[in-house]
């Protein structure tokens, strides 16, 4: 089942997050388990929300794309949940 991972970011800027997801955001739509990804401002930091296939393929891309590309001292805190269930419609796959 789908996985739901959680990303706090302490220290990460709207312009940082901007620079990562313009870079990454086309590769990740490519990358084989990936399914949804969000994000908002938080008081310290950025909030990531991303839903993949699996935690495996979740953690490759992050390993490979982008914590390679983090600024110096922005490490995020991942957590992982299962999903229980996942409901999507066809649409919003296509964008």
């Amino acid at each position: 089942m789908a996985v739901l991972m959680i990303g706090e970011v302490p220290g990460q800027t709207r312009e940082g997050y901007d620079g990562m997801i313009a870079a990454l955001g086309e590769v990740m739509k490519q990358t084989p388990g990936y399914i949804l990804h969000m994000s908002h401002p938080t008081e310290d930091g950025w909030r990531v929300i991303e839903v993949w296939q699996s935690k495996a393929e979740a953690t490759q891309f992050f390993a490979t794309y982008v914590a390679p590309n983090l600024p110096p001292g922005v490490r995020p805190k991942r957590i992982f949940y299962e999903l229980h269930s996942l409901l999507t419609s066809e649409a919003a796959l296509k964008h």
